[in-house]
């Protein structure tokens, strides 16, 4: 039955999620419940402050199952991101044993003069003992690779990635609203394995062929980020939205932590003639991946054969969603609904957040496909060593995202914090203090052990993006969520192939402490603006455009069908102020 129109907008959120939850077996069980006796019993059901966000939610929400329904999708959609993160980065790593060092031509200083022996690191000459927090291992020997790239063409190789992946964020978004998410990230995660697979041969026919089959790689990668985006927004209750999108999205740091020392490692073996095995084994991994995701994950709790009923109850009602005796007519002109287009190109919350992302993607992109270079060229690490200390960063801010969401979810449910305030706050920890990281790494110079505190201790606070605007666009628009994503986030990754380029031009064959101190203090000047602006313009309600019936004949059924839904949005809202 349609739930009930309260009027106490004071109570906590937690306490509302643990009534529905308490109320979800026999509501389904006994839909002749007089309206006046629930709407009393819901009136009089105040929580404790220290009332837990689900209350026995592992008992009651899915019988007693200790892995439920939502569980085993937020698992899948945590490993999808780690398989297609796996194959997206590993041509980072790859690259440094792909191109043939020795005869890219000599360094040179202002384009007349040799480098000044003070803007390098200092090489050991074959008498010298260095300290060894400069040389902790093996020194890195040029490179004997195959193909002759000077950086501009390595940057445009590692950029061509983001060109088709720019290019299918919006679509992914809207059809994964329209179509259901778990096609399009599935199909999103098989393309982009088969054509993973495809690389070694294209890069040995012809580069132009290897930057084709790189931006048909990220067209299949880029529906997968705005296709769990909508996904979540009808799998989990907005308590548990934080905590849950981290752990999903952290597998993109897990797949980042396991592809690029093993990476390393594969372009070190003869196995499958080094390098070309790391593709091999990873998109292999893509189509198994792709099996068990099928079979296993559903679009909407409704579909899903599997799911007990009390767990599909207590998500469709802390979500609002539609239960079902939902009519073919209601279900089809809720999702006729036409995208408001004008509202949406001119939301400045909404470009607060793609602003903010801009700044924080152009600075995670340097980190992420430029600094297996710094180290290697810079810091003349051998591979294998480049490999595990660029890994070790994003395992710390796996465990970091984890813990802020964690801790956003708590402040949240205590209504220490609204979440407005909230998104800011995480928003400016997961960039201020990574640039503070970057800043460091300038002034550490050639100290292998501070440049590492500062990626993997410092930087790991980039995690906290998860419950910075991440989640903002659900609050925003939960019906255009995906379509959002694919917005902000299409705009994003254009850094994906801009940053790689810009950064080939300041080196530039200079491969000097001076060029690389420039490109870091142009990642730091465009995170920090772009959180200056997101703390100005950002908002956490939900928009008027998105409650706003859009079709013909629709106005009249809309407010009656999603009163409860804007009554609940508001409440909510109150709720979680200060």
């Amino acid at each position: 039955m349609p739930p009930h129109r309260w009027t106490d907008e004071t109570r906590d959120t937690s306490c509302y999620y643990g009534n529905l939850l308490a109320r979800s077996s026999s509501d389904a069980d006994d839909d002749d419940t007089e309206p006046d006796a629930d709407a009393d019993d819901e009136r009089g059901a105040l929580c404790p402050g220290d009332t837990p966000l689900i209350p026995g939610a592992e008992d009651d929400a899915a019988g007693g199952d200790c892995l439920q329904t939502r569980h085993i999708f937020g698992l899948m959609g945590f490993l999808g991101f780690g398989v297609v993160y796996a194959m997206r980065v590993n041509l980072s790593v790859a690259i440094v044993a792909m191109v043939n060092q020795t005869a890219i031509p000599q360094q040179l200083y202002n384009g007349n003069s040799s480098i000044p022996d003070n803007d390098t690191c200092p090489l050991p000459g074959p008498n010298q003992t260095m300290p060894n927090r400069y040389w902790p291992h093996s020194v890195a020997a040029a490179t004997q690779g195959e193909f002759v790239w000077d950086e501009a063409t390595q940057g445009l190789v590692l950029g061509s990635f983001f060109y088709g992946y720019v290019l299918t964020q919006v679509p992914g978004g809207r059809m994964a609203e329209l179509l259901g998410g778990k096609r399009i990230y599935g199909y999103g995660v098989l393309i982009t394995a088969l054509f993973t697979l495809l690389t070694p041969l294209a890069a040995h026919i012809d580069l132009p062929l290897l930057v084709l089959v790189r931006i048909l790689e990220g067209m299949g990668e880029g529906v997968t980020y705005p296709a769990m985006h909508a996904m979540l927004a009808h799998w989990i209750p907005p308590l548990e939205r934080n905590k849950f999108a981290a752990i999903v999205y952290a597998g993109s740091n897990i797949g980042t932590v396991i592809s690029m020392p093993l990476t390393g490692w594969l372009c070190s073996q003869e196995f499958l003639g080094g390098w070309p095995s790391a593709f091999y084994i990873f998109g292999v991994l893509g189509i198994v991946w792709f099996g068990c995701w099928m079979y296993l994950v559903y679009d909407k709790p409704s579909e899903h054969p599997r799911i007990s009923r009390k767990e599909r109850a207590y998500i469709e009602r802390a979500l609002q969603l539609p239960q079902e005796d939902e009519t073919e007519s209601e279900a089809e002109t809720r999702h006729s609904d036409a995208i408001p287009w004008s509202s949406l190109l001119t939301s400045v919350p909404l470009w607060a957040i793609l602003l903010t992302q801009c700044g924080q993607s152009w600075a995670f992109y340097t980190q992420l496909t430029e600094l297996p270079t710094y180290m290697s060229n810079i810091l003349h690490f051998d591979i294998q060593s480049n490999a595990m200390l660029n890994a070790i960063p994003y395992l710390t801010s796996w465990f970091m995202g984890i813990a802020c969401s964690a801790l956003a979810d708590w402040l949240l449910a205590r209504r220490y914090i609204s979440q407005l305030n909230s998104y800011k706050l995480w928003n400016s920890i997961s960039s201020l203090i990574p640039s503070l990281g970057l800043i460091g790494i300038i002034y550490v110079g050639c100290d292998w052990v501070w440049v590492t505190f500062m990626l993997a201790g410092v930087g790991s606070f980039g995690g906290a993006v998860y419950a910075g605007n991440q989640m903002n666009h659900i609050a925003l628009s939960p019906r255009y969520a995906g379509t959002m994503y694919g917005i902000t986030n299409s705009a994003a990754n254009i850094c994906g192939f801009l940053a790689p380029y810009v950064i080939g031009l300041i080196i530039n064959h200079r491969e000097t402490l001076t060029q690389w101190h420039i490109v870091f203090w142009l990642a730091v000047g465009l995170n920090v603006a772009g959180n200056f602006i997101y703390l100005m313009f950002a908002s956490a309600d939900e928009q008027s455009w998105s409650l706003r019936s859009t079709g013909s004949g629709n106005e009249t059924g809309s407010a009656n069908g999603n009163a409860a839904a804007r009554e609940v949005s508001a409440a909510s809202r109150q709720t979680l102020s200060i």
